[in-house]
């Protein structure tokens, strides 16, 4: 191969390479960002049976679980671990709401959710959701969530995951913070996500 022949070659491989960085430059081989792994859109009822859906968890960061009012001791530990985390965080308090959802609507109507969460016990910043059956189990999915009906008649309990899941100002899942943390830990990851440590 002579001389003139090899940089004919160079330049067309130097062409072709500018080429393809432009088009990918562009964006025209970009997808589209993928939805989130966990969360999503969502319709429930407030605890003072109004409808809510994921803006409930915009504007604030939220610390979420999913919990039920009968539940004997997994969710009373875990509001007072936040209630207690909520306090320790100081003035950024109120840039926190802790929000329970029932995997149980079958008891947890508006009413029971409203009277166990606004105990004189519990901080102001908590939303209760609830809704019907295929409302919260779609919710629970859309979360990646566990939720399980034990038993039969009334003393019935529910199986459930117990993380809890911290969203961001914007509705976004940010992590989560495993069941059992003690508030000074959950404090400190609440503090750390929020000034984004």
């Amino acid at each position: 191969m002579n001389r003139n022949r090899l940089v004919v070659l160079a330049v067309c491989i130097v062409g072709v390479l500018l080429a393809g960085a432009l088009i990918v430059r562009s964006g025209v081989f970009h997808s589209a960002p993928k939805p989130a792994a966990v969360g999503g859109p969502f319709q429930l009822v407030d605890y003072d049976g109004k409808p809510a859906d994921e803006n409930v968890l915009k504007g604030k960061w939220s610390a979420m679980f999913f919990g039920f009012t009968y539940c004997p001791d997994v969710c009373p530990g875990t509001l007072q671990a936040l209630a207690t985390a909520s306090d320790q965080l100081g003035p950024k308090a109120k840039d926190l709401q802790i929000v329970m959802i029932s995997v149980d609507p079958a008891r947890d109507t508006p009413a029971q959710m409203k009277t166990y969460l606004t105990a004189g016990h519990l901080p102001k910043n908590i939303v209760g959701l609830t809704g019907t059956q295929e409302q919260v189990d779609a919710t629970v999915k859309t979360y990646r969530a566990y939720a399980k009906k034990v038993g039969d008649g009334p003393d019935y309990t529910v199986d459930h995951s117990t993380m809890i899941y911290v969203i961001d100002p914007k509705g976004r899942f940010h992590s989560v913070i495993g069941y059992g943390s003690p508030p000074d830990e959950i404090a400190r990851q609440l503090k750390a996500a929020m000034t984004g440590r």
